[in-house]
C-alpha cells in the first residue's frame, strides 16, 4: 500500500531512522579502521581503500536497480525483485510503502538499507588481505552484489521464497554475515595463501590505536544496525537495542578469558576488541526476536564458538588473515539458528520451536552454500578475463607502495622504523 506522508506524528520515527542510518553508515569507516590497524602497515591503506570504495560503487548500484532487485515485487518465483520498480528513485520520493515502514518515507528506508548493502562485502576484505588487487576487488564487488547480495536479501527481506518458508533474519546475520564470510572462505580457498604465510601465518596488528577506533565505531554503530530494523522507535527497537549491548558485553568478557588461558596466560588488547564483534555478529539476526536473557546466551555462545572456529581455521591453515569466517560467518550462522531455540513470541511474533529451528538451519546452510558456489564461479570467470591476483612481489613489498603508490606513514617515519629494525 502506497500513501503520502502528511502527518506530523510520523516525524519522531523519521528522526529515529535518521539516527539509525547514520549509526550504520559510521560502521563502514569503523570497519576500514579496524581492518586497517589489524593488517601490516604496508597493506593498511589498500584494505581501507577497498572498504571505502564500496560506498561509491554500491551506492550507484543501489540507485540504479539494486534497491528494486531487493525490495521490488517478486520475479522468478521469489528469486529476485522487479529491477524496474524503484529504478533511479521511481516511486520512492514522497511515498510511504507500509510493507517496509508504516510511518517513514520509502526514501528513508531506501537510505537505511543502502548502508547495509555498502558494508556487507567489505567484511570479506579481511579474509583475503593482500591477495586481490584493486581492479579485481571492484570487479568482484560488482558481480557479487548482483549475483549474491541482491538475490539473498530479496529471498529474506524482500518477501522472497525463504521468507515464505518462515525464515527470519532481523538485521542481517544471514543476509550480511553469512554471505560475506562464507564467500570470503571460498575466496581464501581459491586464491590460496599469502606468499609469506609459512613465515608469518598470523601477522601482528600494525596499529592497535586504529583498531580501537574502528572497534569502537563498529560497536557504537551496531546499536543502529540492529535496533533500526524496526523502522520505528517502539518496544521492539528497545529490545533489539538492549540485546545488542548485552551480547557484546558477554562475548567481550568470555572471549578475553578464553584467550587468556589459550594464549599462555596473558591479556590481549587485540582480542579484547575482537570479542564484542563476535557477540554483535551473532546476536544480529536474533536481536528483534529474543529477550536479554537470550542475548546473554548468544553472547557467551558466540565467544566460545567463534573463538574456536578462528582457531580451527588457523589449524587448517586457511589464510583467513583477520578471522572473518570464524567471527562473522560462524557468528551469523550461530545467531541465525538460535532464533529457533530462543525466540520469544511476545517480542516480535516469532516463537522458538523445532520447526523454526529446522527452517533457520536450512536457510543458513542454503545461503552459505549458495554464496560459496557463486563466489567460486565469479572468481574463476574474473581470473580468466582479468588480472585479479596480486603478484608475489606486490605481496612482499606491500600493496600500498606497489598499487596505490602511497604509504600509511611518511618517509621520515619509514626511515626511523628501518633504522630501529637494524639496531
Amino acid at each position: 500500500m502506497i500513501t503520502i506522508l502528511n502527518s506530523s506524528t510520523m516525524y519522531p520515527n523519521i528522526t529515529y531512522m535518521f539516527l539509525s542510518t547514520i549509526l550504520v553508515f559510521l560502521m563502514t569507516p569503523g570497519l576500514a579502521f579496524f581492518y586497517g590497524g589489524l593488517v601490516r602497515k604496508k597493506n593498511s591503506l589498500a584494505i581501507m581503500w577497498k572498504v571505502f570504495s564500496a560506498i561509491g560503487v554500491v551506492g550507484l548500484m543501489w540507485i540504479f536497480g539494486g534497491f528494486s532487485l531487493v525490495f521490488g515485487k517478486n520475479c522468478w518465483g521469489g528469486f529476485i525483485g522487479d529491477p524496474a520498480q524503484f529504478f533511479a528513485f521511481h516511486h520512492v520520493l514522497f511515498n510511504i510503502d507500509t510493507t517496509y515502514g508504516a510511518s517513514i518515507p520509502l526514501l528513508m528506508f531506501f537510505m537505511y538499507q543502502l548502508m547495509f548493502a555498502i558494508i556487507t562485502l567489505p567484511l570479506m576484505t579481511g579474509a583475503t588481505a593482500g591477495r586481490l588487487n584493486m581492479g579485481g576487488w571492484i570487479g568482484f564487488l560488482i558481480c557479487w552484489m548482483i549475483l549474491i547480495y541482491f538475490p539473498v536479501a530479496h529471498w529474506i527481506w524482500g518477501g522472497g521464497w525463504l521468507a515464505k518458508w518462515g525464515f527470519v533474519d532481523f538485521a542481517g546475520g544471514t543476509v550480511i554475515h553469512i554471505t560475506s564470510a562464507f564467500s570470503g572462505l571460498m575466496a581464501i580457498l581459491y586464491l590460496g595463501r599469502r606468499a609469506d604465510y609459512d613465515e608469518c601465518p598470523r601477522p601482528h596488528a600494525s596499529n592497535l590505536g586504529l583498531v580501537s577506533i574502528g572497534s569502537a565505531l563498529l560497536m557504537f554503530g551496531w546499536f543502529g544496525f540492529n535496533a533500526g530494523g524496526t523502522g520505528a522507535s517502539d518496544n521492539t527497537a528497545a529490545m533489539a537495542f538492549a540485546n545488542t549491548g548485552i551480547a557484546m558485553i558477554c562475548a567481550m568478557v568470555l572471549w578475553s578469558i578464553i584467550d587468556y588461558f589459550v594464549s599462555g596466560r596473558h591479556w590481549s588488547f587485540e582480542q579484547l576488541m575482537t570479542g564484542p564483534i563476535a557477540g554483535a555478529a551473532a546476536v544480529t539476526p536474533a536481536s528483534g526476536y529474543i529477550t536479554p536473557v537470550g542475548a546473554m546466551i548468544i553472547g557467551f555462545a558466540a565467544a566460545i564458538v567463534c573463538y574456536f572456529c578462528v582457531w580451527f581455521a588457523n589449524k587448517m591453515k586457511w589464510d583467513d588473515t583477520l578471522g572473518v569466517w570464524g567471527v562473522h560467518g560462524m557468528g551469523g550462522f550461530l545467531g541465525t539458528i538460535l532464533i529457533g531455540v530462543l525466540a520469544v513470541p511476545a517480542v516480535n511474533g516469532v516463537a522458538a520451536s523445532g520447526h523454526q529451528f529446522l527452517v533457520q538451519l536450512a536457510g543458513a546452510l542454503i545461503v552459505g552454500a549458495y554464496s560459496m558456489i557463486v563466489t567460486w564461479i565469479i572468481l574463476v570467470i574474473l581470473d580468466h578475463i582479468f588480472h585479479i591476483r596480486t603478484t608475489k612481489e606486490e605481496m612482499e613489498e606491500g600493496l600500498d607502495p606497489t598499487l596505490l603508490k602511497e604509504m600509511y606513514y611518511g618517509a621520515d617515519e619509514e626511515a626511523a622504523e628501518a633504522a630501529e629494525s637494524k639496531e
